[in-house]
């Protein structure tokens, strides 16, 4: 039996990177239902009962050297692990799961990460070290690619794929319109999802949200519904918009699944979000979405299906999201099939991620 050890942002109930978790098991199951996988998480009882595989506590340094020693492969991803943007001691955290690794003489592969970027010249020479002695690396976007160009990280296989949640299956609608209908909200009026996050305390982006969101509740006819990504914090930040905002809106306030969530945004007819994926769950599924950067990867996936931004979290205006919501909404149809066409070829390069790892994995044995 093959041993994969998978270490990531997994058990703090972030529904990005535990939909990122279910996609991965999901595709490793299909091409090899034998393999036995073990997660490196920061809530091993969340992630066994979530996912219905083992887990080991991500500060436990014995337990993670025991399930390493037994690995064929370490698995860094997906995500943006490697950066120090968001924070700067995660960076050191993964850094050293990759050490863990090479001290027993496991082969790592980054498996598609979004690089960079990563500031201090301590760092960079760092990663140069742990990206030059993995043994595989794919990364979600062409920008990573250039970072690791720019790192001087060059030794191993590289390629470009996508971010693994594009390899999951759509899901069905209807668990989503039960939760809609216990929230009270109507199936037979417009719902624009809209997910956000707190950045910084800062005020502007939820200022021209509630802004927005009263605009579309009186010129639109629809219903706002703040989707949380990651539980109970993005219910916070929901809050403070919505006390701005002179029109009713609804606040979904459980720690959803990853297809609750799908199907939640299946039934959405436009997703406005700064969680990046919010906005795949919204490409997966066939809804059109709006994005706001607060993170070179937002950027990265937009450029990825021929879409761009409306704005940051800084410069973001009433008037360009207004401009981008009236464009979208006025041609459903049209960005809903697009972006499904757009996201069968990014599912193809999710799913290579999986697939080679495993020929990785049978080359080396």
């Amino acid at each position: 039996m093959n041993n994969i050890v998978i270490s990531g942002y997994y058990g703090s109930k972030n529904a990005g990177d535990e939909a990122m978790l279910s996609a991965m098991l999901e595709v490793f199951s299909e091409l090899n239902p034998k393999l036995h996988i073990t997660v490196i998480s920061s809530d091993p009882e969340y992630t066994r009962k979530r996912h219905s595989v083992d887990a080991v506590n991500w500060l436990n340094v014995v337990d993670i050297l025991k399930v390493l020693k037994k690995a064929d492969l370490l698995i860094s991803g997906g995500g943006s692990l490697l950066q120090n943007v968001t924070s700067g001691r995660s960076l050191y955290y993964y850094m050293g799961v990759l050490f863990l690794a090479k001290l027993v003489h496991t082969p790592i592969m980054l498996y598609a990460q979004g690089i960079g970027p990563i500031y201090g010249k301590f760092a960079r020479r760092l990663m140069r070290w742990f990206g030059n002695h993995s043994a595989l690396i794919t990364v979600r976007d062409k920008d990573s690619l250039k970072e690791l160009d720019m790192l001087k990280i060059v030794k191993p296989p590289i390629k470009a794929t996508a971010d693994p949640v594009l390899a999951i299956n759509a899901v069905d609608k209807k668990s989503g319109r039960e939760i809609f209908k216990k929230s009270h909200i109507s199936l037979t009026k417009p719902i624009i999802g809209i997910s956000v996050r707190e950045w910084r305390e800062w005020q502007h982006y939820k200022d021209v949200l509630a802004e927005v969101a009263d605009e579309a509740v009186t010129k639109l006819n629809a219903q706002i519904v703040f989707m949380p990504m990651q539980y109970p914090e993005d219910v916070k930040a929901a809050k403070k918009i919505v006390a701005k905002m002179k029109q009713p809106a609804c606040i979904l306030k459980e720690d959803f699944t990853t297809r609750e969530l799908m199907s939640l945004v299946g039934n959405m007819d436009l997703m406005i979000g700064i969680r990046l994926h919010a906005l795949i769950f919204a490409g997966v599924m066939g809804t059109p979405m709006i994005g706001i950067s607060y993170d070179p990867k937002i950027d990265r996936f937009l450029k990825s299906i021929d879409e761009d931004v409306v704005g940051d979290l800084e410069n973001v205006t009433v008037e360009a999201l207004m401009q981008e919501i009236n464009a979208k909404w006025n041609n459903k149809e049209i960005y809903r099939n697009q972006n499904l066409k757009r996201m069968a070829k990014l599912r193809s390069l999710a799913r290579s991620n999986a697939e080679m790892a495993l020929e990785f994995i049978d080359k080396n044995k």
